[in-house]
């Protein structure tokens, strides 16, 4: 969710989960012109894709790594958790758009009220997002190091994918609710993190 960048909403919500359609479909809205999805939405779906890849590098790698079958669990919980995140991401913007066009007068304070809680609250969905994509940016470490050799690409893309998607994410809850808050702080940590975990992917099998 991107405040600062707020477009026209459409005139109602979404009649289906981002999730229930074709890909084709979900990059065309991202394209369009509609408040939604956004950045929040592409992060989480690029983290779920990264989580996505995470168990299939695992599912490979069972005769290389002892704990490969739960790595596969572990990357099976956190892609059902952040794919829907995208649809929340959404639906927390549009929650920002609607406490926007509360009148000016004559409660303006009520109505800031309202705005900063919104944004509060959609801060809450990219945290989340930054949360899962460390932790499947450490398992994809994982598995580029010990993993199935033959799927060192796929554990690095994960990794690449998850570290993008911690730091979209970062940005967005810092968007959202200034340097200060310590969620900004905590997501920012999470980013790097990521990023540590990426760099160890790359330098695996080097």
């Amino acid at each position: 969710m991107t405040p600062a960048t707020a477009r026209e909403a459409p005139a109602g919500p979404q009649a289906a989960s981002y999730l229930d359609g074709t890909l084709g479909r979900f990059l065309d809205q991202v394209s369009s012109k509609q408040p939604a999805p956004g950045g929040g939405a592409a992060a989480a779906v690029t983290v779920a894709m990264a989580a996505g890849l995470v168990g299939m590098a695992a599912r490979f790698a069972v005769d290389h790594l002892a704990d490969a079958t739960d790595i596969v669990s572990c990357a099976e919980v956190l892609r059902r958790r952040v794919a829907p995140l995208a649809q929340t991401d959404a639906d927390a913007y549009r929650g920002y758009l609607a406490a926007t066009r509360l009148p000016r007068e004559p409660k303006p304070e009520a109505r800031r009220r309202q705005i900063r809680a919104a944004l509060s609250r959609a801060a809450d969905v990219p945290l989340t997002v930054a949360e899962i994509a460390a932790d499947v940016a450490d398992l994809a470490a994982v598995l580029a190091a010990g993993g199935n050799p033959n799927l060192r690409g796929d554990a690095v893309t994960a990794a690449l994918l998850a570290e993008a998607g911690a730091r979209s994410a970062a940005c967005l809850v810092e968007i959202n609710v200034g340097t200060g808050d310590q969620r900004a702080v905590r997501a920012g940590n999470l980013a790097h993190a990521a990023a540590g975990a990426a760099r160890r992917a790359m330098d695996a099998g080097r």
